[in-house]
């Protein structure tokens, strides 16, 4: 009788090495943290391969990197002009960690860590934050002027006020949901297709298992497609959340 392990086992977070602080704080090393760790030693290795022998004509690891550069500088430029480019290097990390984390799901036994709401509720919160000090630090009180919109009605200035903080206040969600739930449907998707292509192998019914097996390559070059999509979709959102920071009356 053949068994398969459930979709989501492969968002399980697991200890691989425990380790306690002074008997009151758990610090060990778990898989989603391993990982964490393999994201940043694969943006480190990235841009050294890069560099290492940077020439006037580019190699392909550097035309590479510097398309990723001036592809988020771009953008950052497009929706949050010239005065947001001095968070251009943080926007920039942040897109080749989330890309690089959105990619190790897609490997063989691999883990996203970006399939994780406690990982992108962490960075869309942060940010989220420095956007509000960042805009109250340069505009005060006129930084308010955000949550009321030129030429409202006055009569409907409170409903307006009201929704408007709403909205503001739940960016942090939905901006860390879009990104948890689409990398959790697109691996779990994936995981399902290829325990029907493996049961159907296993049950000496390897011509019924080539439809899911080209459904797994497909959507593999796909979610490689999304895995891009994503972390421009989260970092062009930062970037309009800066404009509106940077230019409440707007």
């Amino acid at each position: 009788m053949l068994t398969f392990s459930s979709p989501l086992e492969q968002f399980e977070v697991n200890v691989l090495y425990p380790v306690s602080f002074l008997g009151l704080f758990d610090i060990s090393l778990t898989n989603l943290v391993f990982y964490l760790f393999v994201s940043t030693g694969a943006i480190l290795f990235f841009t050294y391969l890069s560099f290492y022998t940077a020439t006037i004509i580019p190699s392909r690891w550097q035309a590479l990197w510097e398309f990723f550069y001036f592809f988020v500088l771009g953008m950052v430029k497009q929706q949050a002009g010239r005065q947001g480019i001095f968070l251009f290097p943080i926007f920039f990390i942040t897109f080749l960690f989330i890309f690089f984390s959105n990619l190790f799901g897609l490997f063989p036994f691999g883990f996203t860590p970006t399939g994780h709401i406690i990982i992108t509720f962490t960075l869309a919160l942060a940010f989220n934050f420095g956007f509000l000090v960042i805009g109250l630090q340069l505009n005060g009180l006129k930084f308010f002027k955000l949550f009321v919109p030129s030429g409202s009605p006055a009569w409907l200035l409170p409903l307006i006020i009201v929704i408007e903080v709403i909205s503001y206040s739940i960016r942090t969600f939905s901006l860390s949901l879009r990104l948890f739930a689409n990398m959790m449907a697109g691996h779990t998707l994936l995981h399902i297709l290829a325990s029907f292509a493996l049961a159907f192998i296993n049950a000496n019914l390897a011509i019924l298992g080539v439809l899911p097996f080209l459904l797994v390559f497909f959507i593999g070059i796909l979610e490689f497609g999304i895995a891009f999509l994503q972390a421009y979709v989260f970092v062009v959102l930062l970037s309009i959340y800066l404009n509106d920071a940077l230019h409440p009356s707007h």
